[in-house]
């Protein structure tokens, strides 16, 4: 028998057809989704990547609560225009962290995986409290609510021993420390002992009154300090001098 008449035969038999679509589309997905199991696999590590401090973690949450997804994506495709225009493509690495991921997927506003430091905290609350203050043409809506609402830090050691028993590696001690850490971020050094903050989450952490009122530790100090970390946990520049250093 030819191999085309094993395929009249395959044909013209609708259980064994149905039977072997069902046998090869279990395969290919067990080939594409098993390896996702194993992390390690599929996320080459990046000097620089770290969990999140409690008051970014806030400010994610409130990123989500206010569905800014919808509008803002957080992925850079390795296509030109894109990397001029927002810099280095995105790295897997750098949301391995996130839970759940906000890569998005529509622009109705810029990107916004590398805008951590692109723009002054002063910057962002005027354009959270009034957007067309600063983009003229902007469709955003207001959030100037976020400034008159105290963020939710109370519970914050639960939410970082949730996402440890998925596999981000906060320690007992950031957990412990979570309420103490966001607070201390959002009045900065000059009113808060941050020692112990930049020993548990590194030096290049910011700490600061992000929005400008020093006796409130708002959801814009959170949600501000979240954006301001967008992307600059690995230093591209160093790591493309290393590469030029090495060639």
């Amino acid at each position: 028998m030819s191999l085309l008449d094993k395929h009249k035969v395959i044909e013209r038999r609708s259980f064994l057809l149905l039977g072997l679509t069902i046998v090869v589309i279990l395969i290919g997905g067990l080939v594409e989704i098993v390896p996702l199991f194993r992390s390690e696999t599929v996320i080459e590590p990046v000097e620089g990547v770290r969990p999140y401090t409690p008051l970014e973690l806030a400010g994610q949450n409130i990123y989500i609560r206010e569905n800014c997804v919808v509008c803002h994506s957080q992925q850079i495709r390795p296509l030109r225009d894109e990397v001029v225009r927002y810099g280095h493509y995105s790295l897997a690495a750098e949301s391995m962290y996130d839970h759940p991921f906000l890569w998005g997927s529509k622009r109705t506003g810029p990107d916004l995986a590398r805008v951590g430091g692109k723009y002054s905290d002063e910057w962002h609350v005027g354009h959270l409290i009034e957007p067309r203050d600063l983009v003229p043409e902007s469709i955003m809506p207001s959030y100037g609510f976020l400034m008159k609402k105290g963020a939710r830090l109370h519970d914050l050691d639960k939410h970082l021993k949730t996402l440890r028993l998925i596999g981000v590696p906060y320690t007992d001690e950031m957990i412990e420390n979570a309420v103490k850490d966001a607070t201390v971020q959002a009045v900065g050094e000059e009113r808060g002992d941050i020692d112990g903050l930049v020993a548990r989450y590194g030096e290049r952490v910011n700490a600061r009154d992000f929005d400008g009122q020093p006796d409130l530790v708002s959801e814009m100090d959170a949600l501000i300090a979240y954006l301001q970390v967008l992307g600059t946990f690995v230093d591209f520049k160093a790591a493309k001098n290393v590469e030029e250093g090495a060639q």
